[in-house]
């Protein structure tokens, strides 16, 4: 007997995200998890262990919602944005009825969070400048309980624009919510959607500090929503989502002098990457560098590039994009030190010319 036979078949047939730790990698230049590339130096405080912690740290709470300008009651923390995709999911979506959609190329936890808990997928490929195809979406809404929408987009680092994120929230009115992953925002902050939240009760904001606040391992992301989204949320999520050490220092990088660290980071990754970009276009095998309001660049490579496997075996690890929708021949590269970023470039131009952009014009 086997123990795979007591399993869900939706389980058993489901393909894992392959997250950057999953996919591994032997390298000293880690540039495929879109992670910042030093250590903050935020340090655990005195704490007493032995007693469970708060399921809604008060601190973290307040000093969320005053950042990002929302209500308190408004603000719920969770363990990454990725259990903030999975509550939503399991406080309105029934399984083998409900579905979520999501317009590709874009995040993969969308789909596998609603593939584990026996919800349809529907998706509806983005249009070719990355925008949504509303009247595509608005043809597959029957049944959809959530939409997601990526903007900065993971991974091609486009904004979507806001009358294109009105017109879905209008069309979503009473239908479906609509959730807003920022994840990436404080690379783009005038594009946050955080003020229409009293306008549209149906809205939903995914927010992290992973990315800016250079927590990545800390685990600590937020949902931001009306008061009656949050508290349906707090009916499914765990009693204790945050240990006491991963509350005192998210509240400690929700300080005023952490945030302020926070936008010197922006600014510094917002210039290497633009460092970067130039950099890239002289490259022979780059055959176009997208624009971004992240902290990566996605870059498109002429067919049959080396370019990935060869940084690979150097220690310089990217992400293939080749496997989403319109992605091929395309490679995610992560802002690092201006030194790491240096690396890049310099392996990229020791490549052999073949398939290149330079040897198609000849």
């Amino acid at each position: 007997m086997t123990i795979s036979h007591l399993a869900r078949a939706n389980v058993l047939a489901l393909e894992p995200y392959q997250s950057a730790r999953r996919l591994g990698g032997s390298g000293d230049v880690w540039l495929n998890a879109n992670e910042y590339p030093l250590p903050p130096s935020f340090k655990p405080r005195y704490g007493n262990l032995n007693r469970y912690p708060a399921c809604q740290p008060e601190q973290v709470i307040n000093g969320y919602a005053a950042y990002a300008g929302v209500r308190p009651d408004g603000v719920l923390v969770c363990r990454g944005a990725d259990e903030g995709i999975e509550l939503l999911i399991r406080a309105f979506c029934e399984p083998g009825r409900d579905a979520v959609l999501f317009c590709p190329p874009t995040y993969g936890m969308y789909a596998v969070s609603a593939e584990t808990f026996g919800v349809a997928r529907r998706t509806v490929p983005a249009l070719p400048d990355w925008q949504l195809d509303l009247p595509a979406i608005e043809a597959q809404l029957d049944g959809v309980k959530l939409v997601y929408v990526c903007s900065p987009n993971n991974p091609t680092g486009n904004i979507i624009q806001p009358e294109e994120l009105k017109a879905l929230l209008e069309m979503t009115r009473g239908r479906a919510l609509v959730v807003a992953d920022e994840a990436y925002i404080e690379f783009c902050p005038r594009a946050t959607l955080a003020g229409w939240l009293a306008h549209y009760p149906h809205l939903v904001i995914l927010r992290t500090l992973s990315k800016a606040f250079a927590l990545a391992g800390l685990r600590c992301g937020f949902v931001l929503a009306g008061a009656e989204v949050i508290q349906l949320l707090l009916k499914v999520i765990a009693p204790y989502p945050l240990s006491l050490p991963v509350a005192d220092i998210a509240e400690q990088a929700l300080s005023a002098e952490g945030v302020a660290l926070m936008r010197e980071r922006v600014a510094q990754i917002t210039a290497t990457r633009q460092w970067l970009a130039n950099e890239l276009q002289e490259c022979d095998a780059v055959l176009e560098v997208y624009p971004s309001e992240s902290n990566y660049l996605l870059v498109r490579f002429a067919p049959g590039s080396p370019a990935f496997k060869s940084l690979w075996d150097q220690g310089i690890i990217l992400r293939n994009q080749s496997k989403q929708p319109g992605l091929t021949d395309c490679l995610r590269i992560t802002i690092g030190t201006r030194e790491e970023c240096r690396r890049v470039v310099t392996a990229l131009r020791e490549l052999p010319v073949t398939a290149t952009r330079r040897q198609e014009a000849l």
